[in-house]
């Protein structure tokens, strides 16, 4: 089957796009960035997702957020820049722009820091790590297109973390890989049986995943307030994962946090 080839309209024509991305509003604005750009687009939403569709094809990109529900995603980029023959683009993602030198020394050929919502800049980002065979011939002018994802697409993010916020309450029990599982049905994660009482090892277990939870929620929430513009729900995430790291009680943090996703959920978000 023969694809059309590239052009200034759409550079990106004929190529086949990975994302590995588990907050589904930035996957809404990266496939509508892909689509103007003439790309086809496949999402994962782990790391585990990823490996299964690597396993059945080879994408002509893919770009990877840097923190995922299953671990890091420079972990991924770094299994990606060792094949051979080695992938034509590989980018990192995040909203936080400090993980950018951690995606690159992993061996990405780029980073696009959060949010991603130019055309011109994703094109650029693109076409820069393309062998020269595959761009478009001739000029080209950027265009000034921004694009603006589906707010359904937020709200579901906004679901999932209330739904992991929750489980993180009274001694409850969500480990972080549960999210990829959760984001298929955007379920609120059940409640697990409360070992609180007592210093055990079962006890131990479950706050170190309840701390590697609040982790990954903060950093998920950090993106996406920064994704949607939305200043106080990302200095809430970020007071959270400074006072992880610090090693303060963070309950303060975790009460704020999770007003502020009810309230947004309240607020008449689309359903």
């Amino acid at each position: 089957m023969t694809h059309p080839a590239p052009s200034a309209a759409r550079p990106l024509q004929g190529l086949t796009v990975l994302l590995v991305e588990d907050s589904r509003f930035a996957s809404e604005a990266m496939r509508l960035l892909c689509l103007r750009s003439g790309a086809r687009i496949r999402r994962a939403d782990s790391l585990r997702a990823a490996h299964r569709h690597l396993a059945t094809y080879r994408p002509s990109a893919v770009i990877v957020d840097m923190g995922l529900p299953d671990g890091s995603g420079a972990d991924l980029i770094r299994e990606l820049a060792a094949l051979q023959p080695r992938m034509s683009v590989i980018l990192g993602t995040s909203g936080s722009d400090d993980l950018e030198a951690l995606a690159l020394a992993a061996g990405a050929d780029g980073f696009l820091p959060k949010p991603v919502e130019s055309l011109a800049l994703f094109q650029t980002a693109v076409l820069a790590a393309l062998p020269a065979a595959q761009r478009p011939i001739g000029p080209r002018a950027l265009p000034g297109e921004i694009v603006h994802p589906d707010l359904l697409a937020l709200r579901d993010d906004l679901v999932l973390a209330a739904g992991l916020l929750a489980g993180t309450e009274d001694g409850s029990e969500t480990p972080p890989a549960e999210a990829a599982r959760l984001s298929e049905g955007r379920a609120t994660p059940p409640r697990a049986r409360d070992t609180s009482a007592g210093s055990d090892p079962a006890h131990d277990a479950q706050a170190r995943v309840q701390g590697a939870t609040l982790d990954y929620v903060a950093q998920f929430l950090g993106g996406l307030a920064r994704i949607s513009h939305d200043r106080p729900l990302a200095e809430a995430a970020t007071a959270l994962q400074q006072d992880r790291a610090a090693g303060r009680e963070t309950r303060a943090d975790h009460s704020r946090l999770s007003r502020l996703v009810q309230a947004r959920l309240a607020a008449g978000a689309p359903i």
